[in-house]
């Protein structure tokens, strides 16, 4: 295997500036810096020219309301208050545009938020509010499919293929698969490893796997930069390379402090997903546990490796394992895959993460063993400690909103929740029974124990219990 840093400087790559910095972890580093150029992914290289946007704060401004995160849940935000709000808020980014998980994400739209499975929510909150946060989720992902054809994003409306890694894994497979049917009225069903080795890919681990026909693959960064030029042709202001390094309230005006001046705002509103510092705000302090994904892109196949592994669909994939990998056939014949990183960012350089993800294209397609690879990135997930997001104002008595905590998967439901955000803060909440649901209603928790008890007192410890973790969770998905 050879690796090639290949990643070429495009109009998506500022040509000066500060450079990426690839030990970057938000549980340590005050902020993610200002105007750092972007992690050195295929969506970066790819994504051809971005949208303008209004630079730097270079002085102290007012404003109504003031977004945390240019990704896709605060251009979401932003667009959506414009449109349908009337109300142009201003974005404020620290480094570049969509610098975070919408450069750096798989890409994979499901139906779905957070990591826990329907079954999941029938076991925490009964059969009626999981048949509600269905139908909410499923609205997200509708309007995220709709929103894919009004975009160049590269879409590709295929469904989503979840394979068992194992054949001890297809029972479980098959329990969800009905459930969705007969519980939830969708359309799933299984498929035999014959079958998805014939009708999709030579996938050579898969022993069966569930198939569900939501599901939409997208470039992510060009599906972001599609919601900003949206936004700001409705007035909205996105600075870059405008971090937040301060916050304090004055006679309810909170006031946010970039390199360049003082933003006042009387409504925040926070999207900074796994990107979100300890140091931030205190209603989001520990709140987060914020996970590493890494991703890597081959150089195209060949006519003969595409023969060989049997390509014929672009529809994404997922495996059983805790650990999950992601992989599809991009546009241009590459193969993309990824799954889990180091615990720490300054781990996240070492050579065995990419390793991981090599012996996996070799297991999986062993006709492309030793592949060259042309992109590899990791990028922060931001998983919430009960597994599910949150869109709230955690505090009532304070004008701070956020929307954070997808758990890998918000490519789809971030625009929602965007959507969501703008509502809350244009204050058109009030008597809607859908903010009744538990992703709307309570705050992100903090770290338990056991599920047993929550306190802020286990923070510290949450990496120990992640290595701890990872270990057990090889043993289990490999033995």
């Amino acid at each position: 295997m050879t690796m090639t840093s290949t990643a070429p400087l495009t109009a998506a790559q500022p040509a000066a500036g500060k450079p990426y910095d690839p030990r970057y972890d938000p549980l340590v580093a005050p902020d993610p810096g200002t105007g750092r150029a972007y992690a050195p992914s295929y969506w970066v290289a790819s994504a051809g020219t971005p949208p303008e946007d209004d630079g730097p704060v270079l002085r102290d401004i007012d404003v109504d309301v003031a977004i945390i995160g240019s990704g896709s849940t605060g251009m979401a935000a932003a667009l959506y208050l414009a449109q349908e709000h009337g109300i142009q808020a201003t974005v404020l980014e620290a480094n570049q545009a969509s610098w975070g998980c919408s450069s750096r994400s798989g890409g994979q739209g499901q139906n779905a938020s957070g990591r826990l499975k329907r079954s999941q929510w029938i076991e925490r909150w009964g059969p009626d509010v999981a048949k509600r946060l269905d139908a909410e989720i499923r609205r997200g992902f509708e309007n995220f499919r709709q929103l894919t054809t009004q975009i160049d994003c590269d879409a590709h409306d295929g469904g989503h293929l979840y394979l068992a890694h194992r054949p001890e894994k297809l029972a479980g497979l098959e329990a969800e698969a009905r459930l969705m049917r007969e519980q939830f009225g969708y359309r799933t069903r299984m498929l035999s490893a014959e079958e998805v080795r014939r009708d999709y890919c030579d996938e050579r681990e898969t022993a069966g796997a569930m198939f569900e026909p939501e599901g939409v693959g997208i470039h992510p960064l060009k599906f972001t930069f599609g919601l900003m030029r949206k936004a700001r042709a409705l007035g909205v202001k996105v600075h870059t390379a405008s971090p937040v390094q301060g916050w304090h309230t004055v006679e309810g005006v909170h006031h946010l402090r970039t390199p360049g001046g003082t933003v006042r705002a009387r409504r925040v509103a926070v999207c900074t997903g796994g990107y979100t510092g300890q140091a931030l705000n205190p209603l989001l302090k520990n709140r987060v546990m914020p996970i590493l994904s890494n991703s890597v892109v081959t150089r195209p196949l060949t006519e003969a490796e595409l023969r060989a592994t049997n390509f014929k669909s672009l529809t994404f994939l997922t495996d059983t394992r805790t650990l999950r990998f992601y992989y599809r056939l991009l546009k241009g014949n590459r193969l993309q895959l990824g799954s889990r990183s180091s615990v720490s960012g300054a781990d996240a350089e070492d050579p065995a993460h990419l390793k991981l993800l090599t012996d996996a294209i070799a297991r999986k397609f062993p006709p492309l063993a030793g592949i060259r690879i042309d992109y590899s990135w990791w990028g922060w997930v931001d998983v919430s400690h009960d597994m599910m997001p949150r869109i709230t104002q955690p505090d009532a008595a304070k004008k701070i909103w956020y929307a954070v905590g997808y758990g890998g998967n918000g490519v789809s439901f971030s625009t929602w929740a965007g959507k969501r955000l703008a509502e809350r803060l244009a204050g058109k909440d009030g008597g809607h029974e859908v903010f009744e649901l538990p992703i709307y209603r309570s705050p992100l928790p903090f770290p338990n124990v056991l599920g047993l008890v929550e306190s802020p007192a286990f923070a510290p410890f949450r990496r120990l219990g992640q290595r701890v973790l990872y270990k057990w969770y090889w043993l289990r998905d490999e033995k």
